[in-house]
């Protein structure tokens, strides 16, 4: 898990690259380096958090024998072994690396080498024969990859906005960006970003660059790959394989040359993710679980996990956010993200990455991904009924108020025309989270604040088999009388006490409604006026705003997501963009 920065051209300098490479350090502090070609058309730079192969032949650009080729990459390549294997008739290995596998698969396979990797990464590859890029990104976008165009066609590219700011682009806010979100919830669904001119290469693509000329296309189709054809095989079939992809899925993410960790909460995915990792290492496994809390009984699950773990060796690290923690470790978080971010839900979860990694332990185990596979949201009933599903949930009411923007303002907002791959609407609103709202939003949280403090995340239910094979299932597999994630539970009741597997569904809250209407009232104020004075006139209308602030302090409402869009527009925007030096 690292950092990768490139520039690809005939106009730009070394100290732009040394740039990109120096803000990014916290993706990789273990070592960093650069590559400049002999033409100096390409530069490559790398930052290394050491997982796999901690030697320093595991460093950064990476050539092949020959030195005909030369990658950065960030992620890992969990089935990188067997490949290693399957390639090694025609390489000679120099490294215990997946880095060097990746490059060797590129070699035999081209780009077809990318149906070969189960992981997650993205990677810039330079050709020095034939002057040419070849980048790409992860099926599900775990890890990511930003890039910029000029107008002379010279392409530069960073696992993260900032990087590219530093190198010299300029720190502009997408106005259109911005009013989609603030007027429809929506982020993170399209390749652009809330930095105009800088774009995200979508999860599943991949990238060309030859003289000057770029070219992105997706390398893999969920929807295509799934197919139209309901799988109606027996179900016990069904959970046999399924149960089987999801063992191997954790047993290869315990791959790694540092300790590994997992997060936990007290739903039914959490507690899968428990057992199979007992199941994969036995059950004398004294691997630590991390938690968090916030001293609020109606939102901690820490009973649902201490009595998950009541019989297990597992240490348990709880890890507590107090209000008094929020503002300086949401102006921290907010840096590292670079846009918007969820709330106090992320500065908790960030909470257990610092925990976790001043525990030693540099990798974490998660449980995202089950809910989209096995339709586990409440609104995925709107799928069945017929009505609309809102784009984000938990909330009785709107979660948004246009009402409260300039109109010139509110009509740069770009409609979300929903992607409807399948002949069904229950899939078509799973594609829809896994592709465009849910699953990016929330992959991007994470990477950020898991390199923020330099560890690693990874995500076991994330894995494009499991996919797959969930959404060929049927619906009467997925809700049945009004009971979520239906075979999933089927397949676990083995596994799990009756308590966890009948407990209705939580979402992973904080009380950040009632925190930002109490002790952090004063603070969330401070960051509403700094956004208006930035941009009131222009983008808020100032009296609508301050009338529904005043309003929501007083107890109406239960959503809080337009309050935390105008902090963050507060935090962003109105401290004057992007800073180049993250907060003390």
């Amino acid at each position: 898990m690292c950092g990768i920065a490139g520039i690809f051209g005939s106009t730009w300098k070394r100290a732009q690259l040394e740039a990109m490479v120096a803000i990014q350090q916290h993706r990789g502090p273990d070592a960093k380096g650069i590559y400049v070609d002999a033409t100096g058309i390409a530069g490559l730079g790398h930052n290394r958090l050491s997982i796999i192969d901690l030697s320093e032949s595991g460093r950064q650009p990476m050539s092949d024998i020959t030195g005909r080729y030369l990658i950065v990459f960030n992620g890992e390549i969990y089935n990188y072994l067997e490949l290693r294997q399957e390639l090694r008739a025609d390489f000679e290995f120099r490294t215990r690396t997946d880095t060097e596998v990746v490059l060797a698969a590129y070699q035999k396979w081209g780009k077809a080498c990318l149906d070969k990797f189960i992981g997650i990464f993205s990677f810039a590859i330079w050709n020095e024969q034939t002057r040419t890029l070849f980048a790409a990104r992860d099926r599900f976008g775990v890890k990511p990859l930003y890039y910029h165009t000029q107008p002379d066609g010279s392409l530069l590219l960073a696992s993260e906005i900032k990087a590219l700011i530093a190198a010299g682009v300029p720190a502009c806010p997408n106005s259109s960006a911005w009013a989609t979100y603030l007027a429809k919830g929506l982020y993170d669904h399209t390749e652009y970003t809330f930095w105009n001119e800088i774009r995200s290469l979508p999860p599943s693509h991949a990238l060309t660059w030859r003289e000057h000329r770029i070219r992105i296309w997706c390398w893999y189709n969920l929807a295509e790959r799934v197919g139209q054809e309901f799988d109606y095989r027996p179900l016990e079939t069904v959970q046999e394989e399924y149960l089987s992809l999801l063992t191997d899925s954790v047993r290869l993410r315990f791959r790694s040359d540092v300790p590994v960790g997992i997060n936990l909460s007290g739903g039914l995915d959490s507690s899968t993710l428990l057992r199979l990792v007992q199941t994969v290492q036995g059950s004398d496994s004294e691997v630590k679980a991390f938690t968090f809390i916030t001293g609020d009984p109606q939102y901690d699950e820490l009973p649902w996990v201490q009595r998950m773990l009541a019989h297990t060796k597992h240490p348990l690290v709880v890890c507590r956010l107090t209000p008094s923690e929020v503002p300086q470790l949401a102006e921290s978080v907010q840096w590292y993200q670079d846009e918007p971010f969820a709330g106090i839900p992320t500065l908790a979860y960030a909470r257990v990455f610092e925990r976790a990694r001043s525990e030693g332990v540099i990798v974490l185990l998660d449980g995202q991904g089950m809910d989209e596979q096995w339709a586990g949201y409440d609104y995925y009933v709107c799928a069945i009924n017929g009505t609309k599903a809102g784009v984000v949930q938990g909330t009785k009411e709107s979660v948004v108020r246009p009402q409260d923007l300039m109109p010139e303002f509110r009509a740069l907002a770009k409609p979300f025309g929903e992607p409807r791959p399948f002949s069904d609407p229950l899939r078509n609103l799973q594609y829809r989270d896994v592709r465009h709202t849910k699953i990016p939003r929330a992959l991007r949280f994470h990477d950020r604040i898991s390199m923020r403090v330099s560890t690693e995340l990874r995500e076991p239910f994330l894995d494009h088999r499991l996919f797959e094979l969930a959404l060929r299932q049927p619906q009467e597999r997925k809700i049945v009388n009004g009971t979520h994630k239906w075979l999933l539970r089927q397949l676990t009741e083995q596994l799990l006490p009756n308590d966890v597997l009948l407990a209705p569904k939580r979402p992973l809250h904080t009380p950040q409604r009632e925190w930002l209407r109490g002790p952090l009232r004063d603070w969330a104020n401070e960051q509403i006026q700094t956004a208006l004075e930035a941009c009131g006139g222009e983008w808020l209308d100032g009296d609508a705003v301050r009338t529904a602030w005043k309003d929501y302090c007083t107890g109406r409402g239960d959503n809080s997501f337009f309050v935390w869009q105008w902090i963050s527009l507060g935090l962003i925007v109105g401290r004057g963009g992007m800073k180049q030096e993250a907060p003390k």
